[in-house]
Protein backbone atom coordinates (compact mmCIF):
# COMPACT_ATOMS: atom_id res chain seq x y z
CA UNK A 1 0.00 0.00 0.00
CA UNK A 2 2.68 2.74 1.20
CA UNK A 3 4.35 1.71 -2.59
CA UNK A 4 1.21 2.29 -4.07
CA UNK A 5 0.83 5.86 -2.88
CA UNK A 6 4.23 6.36 -3.70
CA UNK A 7 3.63 5.62 -7.45
CA UNK A 8 0.79 7.92 -6.91
CA UNK A 9 2.02 10.93 -5.86
CA UNK A 10 5.06 10.60 -7.95
CA UNK A 11 3.40 9.47 -11.06
CA UNK A 12 6.15 6.95 -12.53
CA UNK A 13 7.70 4.00 -11.08
CA UNK A 14 11.20 4.99 -10.92
CA UNK A 15 10.47 8.23 -8.83
CA UNK A 16 8.33 5.76 -6.55
CA UNK A 17 11.18 3.73 -6.35
CA UNK A 18 13.77 6.26 -5.34
CA UNK A 19 11.63 7.43 -2.73
CA UNK A 20 10.58 3.84 -1.20
CA UNK A 21 14.03 2.73 -1.73
CA UNK A 22 12.99 -0.12 -4.73
CA UNK A 23 14.12 -0.48 -8.35
CA UNK A 24 11.42 0.55 -10.66
CA UNK A 25 10.85 -2.96 -11.81
CA UNK A 26 10.35 -3.92 -8.26
CA UNK A 27 7.56 -1.35 -7.93
CA UNK A 28 6.23 -2.33 -11.17
CA UNK A 29 5.86 -6.14 -10.35
CA UNK A 30 3.94 -4.85 -6.77
CA UNK A 31 1.54 -3.01 -8.80
CA UNK A 32 1.08 -5.68 -11.54
CA UNK A 33 0.46 -7.87 -8.13
CA UNK A 34 -1.96 -5.63 -6.82
CA UNK A 35 -3.79 -4.99 -10.20
CA UNK A 36 -3.93 -8.30 -10.57
CA UNK A 37 -5.46 -9.32 -7.62
CA UNK A 38 -8.27 -7.12 -7.24
CA UNK A 39 -8.77 -7.51 -11.21
CA UNK A 40 -8.88 -3.89 -12.32
CA UNK A 41 -6.49 -1.73 -13.86
CA UNK A 42 -5.16 1.02 -11.14
CA UNK A 43 -3.07 3.03 -13.58
CA UNK A 44 -3.62 4.03 -17.24
CA UNK A 45 -0.12 3.82 -18.23
CA UNK A 46 1.15 5.58 -21.47
CA UNK A 47 5.14 6.27 -22.63
CA UNK A 48 5.44 9.39 -20.90
CA UNK A 49 3.01 9.21 -17.58
CA UNK A 50 0.90 7.30 -15.23
CA UNK A 51 -2.83 8.07 -14.51
CA UNK A 52 -5.16 6.81 -11.58
CA UNK A 53 -8.14 4.91 -13.15
CA UNK A 54 -11.35 5.93 -11.44
CA UNK A 55 -10.39 2.59 -9.09
CA UNK A 56 -6.72 3.57 -8.03
CA UNK A 57 -8.46 7.21 -6.94
CA UNK A 58 -10.89 5.21 -4.98
CA UNK A 59 -8.53 2.66 -3.52
CA UNK A 60 -6.08 5.48 -2.62
CA UNK A 61 -8.44 7.01 -0.65
CA UNK A 62 -9.02 4.28 1.26
CA UNK A 63 -6.04 2.77 1.98
CA UNK A 64 -5.00 6.25 2.64
CA UNK A 65 -7.18 6.07 5.95
CA UNK A 66 -5.97 2.35 6.33
CA UNK A 67 -2.10 3.22 6.85
CA UNK A 68 -2.64 5.94 8.60
CA UNK A 69 -4.81 3.79 11.02
CA UNK A 70 -2.10 1.13 10.98
CA UNK A 71 0.42 4.28 11.99
CA UNK A 72 -1.50 5.52 14.84
CA UNK A 73 -2.12 1.75 16.09
CA UNK A 74 1.78 1.37 16.15
CA UNK A 75 2.24 5.03 18.29
CA UNK A 76 -0.10 3.24 20.79
CA UNK A 77 1.98 0.45 20.74
CA UNK A 78 5.28 2.26 21.16
CA UNK A 79 4.50 5.10 23.00
CA UNK A 80 1.77 3.00 25.90
CA UNK A 81 0.16 4.41 28.96
CA UNK A 82 2.72 6.03 31.09
CA UNK A 83 5.58 5.89 28.67
CA UNK A 84 7.68 9.08 28.16
CA UNK A 85 5.76 11.20 24.77
CA UNK A 86 8.68 10.86 21.99
CA UNK A 87 8.16 11.06 18.64
CA UNK A 88 7.20 13.28 15.70
CA UNK A 89 4.21 15.24 16.57
CA UNK A 90 2.39 16.97 12.75
CA UNK A 91 0.49 20.16 14.50
CA UNK A 92 -1.50 22.31 11.39
CA UNK A 93 -2.23 25.64 12.68
CA UNK A 94 -3.74 29.06 11.51
CA UNK A 95 -0.55 31.72 10.51
CA UNK A 96 -1.70 34.16 13.33
CA UNK A 97 -2.22 31.57 15.65
CA UNK A 98 1.02 29.75 15.12
CA UNK A 99 2.81 33.03 15.12
CA UNK A 100 1.42 34.45 18.28
CA UNK A 101 0.67 31.27 20.55
CA UNK A 102 2.34 28.21 18.65
CA UNK A 103 5.88 29.21 18.38
CA UNK A 104 6.60 31.47 20.93
CA UNK A 105 5.33 28.18 23.41
CA UNK A 106 7.12 25.07 21.17
CA UNK A 107 10.75 26.06 22.82
CA UNK A 108 9.04 25.43 26.51
CA UNK A 109 7.38 22.25 24.84
CA UNK A 110 10.43 20.83 23.53
CA UNK A 111 12.63 21.23 27.02
CA UNK A 112 9.77 19.61 29.00
CA UNK A 113 10.00 16.74 26.10
CA UNK A 114 12.95 16.73 24.48
CA UNK A 115 12.72 12.83 23.02
CA UNK A 116 9.57 14.64 20.85
CA UNK A 117 10.35 16.08 17.63
CA UNK A 118 7.68 18.92 16.67
CA UNK A 119 6.69 19.36 13.33
CA UNK A 120 4.85 22.28 12.55
CA UNK A 121 2.83 23.46 9.51
CA UNK A 122 0.97 27.29 9.48
CA UNK A 123 -1.73 27.31 7.10
CA UNK A 124 -5.02 29.43 7.02
CA UNK A 125 -6.75 26.52 4.92
CA UNK A 126 -8.73 23.79 6.46
CA UNK A 127 -6.31 20.49 6.44
CA UNK A 128 -7.76 16.55 6.25
CA UNK A 129 -5.68 15.06 9.52
CA UNK A 130 -6.09 11.94 8.32
CA UNK A 131 -5.18 12.42 4.21
CA UNK A 132 -1.89 15.03 5.64
CA UNK A 133 -1.22 12.78 8.75
CA UNK A 134 -1.53 15.56 11.62
CA UNK A 135 -1.76 14.43 14.67
CA UNK A 136 -3.36 17.94 15.85
CA UNK A 137 -5.30 21.35 14.42
CA UNK A 138 -5.95 24.11 16.00
CA UNK A 139 -9.10 25.91 14.20
CA UNK A 140 -10.96 29.10 14.64
CA UNK A 141 -14.64 29.34 14.05
CA UNK A 142 -17.16 26.57 13.96
CA UNK A 143 -16.86 22.97 14.20
CA UNK A 144 -17.83 21.43 11.51
CA UNK A 145 -16.72 17.70 11.45
CA UNK A 146 -18.14 15.82 13.95
CA UNK A 147 -16.17 12.65 13.42
CA UNK A 148 -13.12 14.80 15.35
CA UNK A 149 -12.90 15.55 19.13
CA UNK A 150 -11.75 19.04 19.99
CA UNK A 151 -10.74 20.31 23.29
CA UNK A 152 -11.37 24.55 23.97
CA UNK A 153 -8.35 26.77 24.22
CA UNK A 154 -9.80 29.99 23.99
CA UNK A 155 -12.68 32.76 22.27
CA UNK A 156 -11.07 35.77 21.49
CA UNK A 157 -12.56 39.39 20.38
CA UNK A 158 -11.60 41.55 17.73
CA UNK A 159 -10.46 45.13 17.75
CA UNK A 160 -9.78 47.99 14.82
CA UNK A 161 -6.30 49.14 15.05
CA UNK A 162 -4.16 51.23 13.58
CA UNK A 163 -0.38 52.46 14.54
CA UNK A 164 0.41 55.44 16.28
CA UNK A 165 2.45 57.33 12.87
CA UNK A 166 -1.15 56.48 10.87
CA UNK A 167 -3.63 58.34 13.29
CA UNK A 168 -1.28 61.21 13.60
CA UNK A 169 -1.28 61.44 9.46
CA UNK A 170 -4.61 60.78 9.58
CA UNK A 171 -6.79 61.44 12.70
CA UNK A 172 -8.25 58.88 14.54
CA UNK A 173 -12.25 57.99 13.30
CA UNK A 174 -14.70 58.57 15.85
CA UNK A 175 -17.63 56.87 14.19
CA UNK A 176 -17.77 54.30 12.14
CA UNK A 177 -18.90 55.96 9.35
CA UNK A 178 -15.55 58.06 9.73
CA UNK A 179 -13.80 54.89 7.91
CA UNK A 180 -14.86 56.53 4.58
CA UNK A 181 -11.75 59.01 4.87
CA UNK A 182 -9.15 55.86 5.82
CA UNK A 183 -7.44 52.98 4.48
CA UNK A 184 -8.88 50.28 5.97
CA UNK A 185 -6.72 46.75 5.16
CA UNK A 186 -8.58 43.42 4.56
CA UNK A 187 -8.29 40.44 3.89
CA UNK A 188 -8.66 38.96 0.21
CA UNK A 189 -9.92 35.45 0.55
CA UNK A 190 -13.51 34.49 -0.78
CA UNK A 191 -15.21 34.38 3.10
CA UNK A 192 -13.93 37.72 3.60
CA UNK A 193 -16.71 40.61 3.15
CA UNK A 194 -15.56 44.04 2.61
CA UNK A 195 -17.89 45.40 5.16
CA UNK A 196 -17.27 45.69 9.21
CA UNK A 197 -19.41 44.87 11.83
CA UNK A 198 -20.18 47.50 14.09
CA UNK A 199 -23.00 47.97 17.62
CA UNK A 200 -24.05 50.97 17.47
CA UNK A 201 -23.62 52.70 21.21
CA UNK A 202 -26.65 53.66 22.52
CA UNK A 203 -29.71 51.43 21.18
CA UNK A 204 -27.15 47.98 20.68
CA UNK A 205 -28.41 47.49 17.60
CA UNK A 206 -25.90 45.86 15.07
CA UNK A 207 -25.22 46.98 11.44
CA UNK A 208 -22.14 46.89 9.04
CA UNK A 209 -20.48 49.07 6.66
CA UNK A 210 -18.50 49.13 3.94
CA UNK A 211 -15.43 49.68 3.77
CA UNK A 212 -12.08 50.51 1.23
CA UNK A 213 -8.70 50.15 1.26
CA UNK A 214 -5.77 49.66 -1.19
CA UNK A 215 -4.09 46.76 0.67
CA UNK A 216 -5.04 43.09 1.43
CA UNK A 217 -3.80 40.05 2.79
CA UNK A 218 -4.29 36.52 3.02
CA UNK A 219 -3.78 36.18 6.84
CA UNK A 220 -3.34 38.60 10.10
CA UNK A 221 0.69 38.21 10.12
CA UNK A 222 0.79 40.31 6.77
CA UNK A 223 -2.16 43.23 8.35
CA UNK A 224 -0.24 43.59 11.14
CA UNK A 225 2.18 44.30 9.46
CA UNK A 226 1.03 46.41 7.83
CA UNK A 227 -1.20 48.51 10.24
CA UNK A 228 2.46 48.52 12.39
CA UNK A 229 3.91 49.89 9.21
CA UNK A 230 1.21 52.89 8.81
CA UNK A 231 -0.33 51.86 6.14
CA UNK A 232 -3.99 51.83 7.47
CA UNK A 233 -6.71 50.48 9.76
CA UNK A 234 -6.97 46.62 10.14
CA UNK A 235 -9.90 44.20 12.13
CA UNK A 236 -7.80 41.77 13.48
CA UNK A 237 -7.93 39.20 16.50
CA UNK A 238 -7.24 40.78 19.89
CA UNK A 239 -5.32 37.82 20.61
CA UNK A 240 -2.88 38.54 17.71
CA UNK A 241 -2.23 42.44 18.36
CA UNK A 242 -2.41 42.07 22.37
CA UNK A 243 1.43 42.44 22.99
CA UNK A 244 1.20 45.73 20.54
CA UNK A 245 -2.03 47.13 22.08
CA UNK A 246 0.18 47.26 25.50
CA UNK A 247 2.78 48.11 24.15
CA UNK A 248 1.68 51.48 22.43
CA UNK A 249 2.95 49.61 18.71
CA UNK A 250 -0.79 49.77 17.69
CA UNK A 251 -4.12 51.48 18.91
CA UNK A 252 -7.29 50.36 18.91
CA UNK A 253 -10.54 52.49 17.90
CA UNK A 254 -13.97 52.58 17.61
CA UNK A 255 -13.75 50.50 21.18
CA UNK A 256 -17.70 52.10 21.97
CA UNK A 257 -19.02 50.80 18.11
CA UNK A 258 -17.10 47.13 18.85
CA UNK A 259 -19.95 44.55 17.90
CA UNK A 260 -18.13 42.48 20.75
CA UNK A 261 -18.26 39.17 17.80
CA UNK A 262 -16.39 36.34 19.50
CA UNK A 263 -13.59 34.04 17.68
CA UNK A 264 -13.27 30.31 19.45
CA UNK A 265 -10.28 28.30 19.26
CA UNK A 266 -10.02 24.37 19.63
CA UNK A 267 -7.20 21.94 19.47
CA UNK A 268 -8.66 19.12 17.19
CA UNK A 269 -7.65 16.15 16.38
CA UNK A 270 -8.50 11.82 15.67
CA UNK A 271 -10.65 10.68 18.27
CA UNK A 272 -9.34 7.47 19.50
CA UNK A 273 -9.83 5.48 22.74
CA UNK A 274 -5.92 5.97 23.19
CA UNK A 275 -4.13 8.92 22.10
CA UNK A 276 -0.85 8.72 21.71
CA UNK A 277 1.17 10.10 24.61
CA UNK A 278 2.85 12.84 22.71
CA UNK A 279 -0.35 14.22 21.50
CA UNK A 280 -1.81 13.94 24.82
CA UNK A 281 1.19 15.36 26.43
CA UNK A 282 1.04 18.53 23.70
CA UNK A 283 -3.00 19.06 23.99
CA UNK A 284 -2.80 19.45 27.77
CA UNK A 285 0.58 21.59 27.72
CA UNK A 286 -1.28 23.92 24.95
CA UNK A 287 -4.48 24.49 27.01
CA UNK A 288 -2.58 25.12 30.26
CA UNK A 289 -0.21 27.60 28.36
CA UNK A 290 -3.27 29.40 26.93
CA UNK A 291 -5.22 29.66 30.36
CA UNK A 292 -2.33 31.00 32.21
CA UNK A 293 -1.58 33.63 29.68
CA UNK A 294 -5.24 35.08 30.14
CA UNK A 295 -4.32 38.57 29.24
CA UNK A 296 -2.48 38.11 26.07
CA UNK A 297 -4.90 36.03 24.55
CA UNK A 298 -8.20 37.59 25.78
CA UNK A 299 -9.96 34.91 26.74
CA UNK A 300 -13.65 35.30 27.62
CA UNK A 301 -15.74 32.61 29.07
Amino acid sequence: MNVFVAVAETGSFSAAGRKVGLTPSAVSKLIGRVEDRLGVALFARSTRMLQLTSEGTLYLERIKRILADIDEAERLISNGAGAVPKGRLRISASVAFGECCILPLAPQFLALYPQVELDISLTDAVVDLVDDRTDIALRSGPLRDSALKARKLLESGRVIVASPDYLKRVGAPTTPHDLTAHNCLRFNFRRSLDEWPFRDPTSGEPYSLAVTGNAHGNNGVILRQLALQGVGLARLGRFHVADDIASGRLVPVLESHNPGDIEMFHAVYVGHENLAVRTRAYIDFLVEAVRRDETKLDRRS
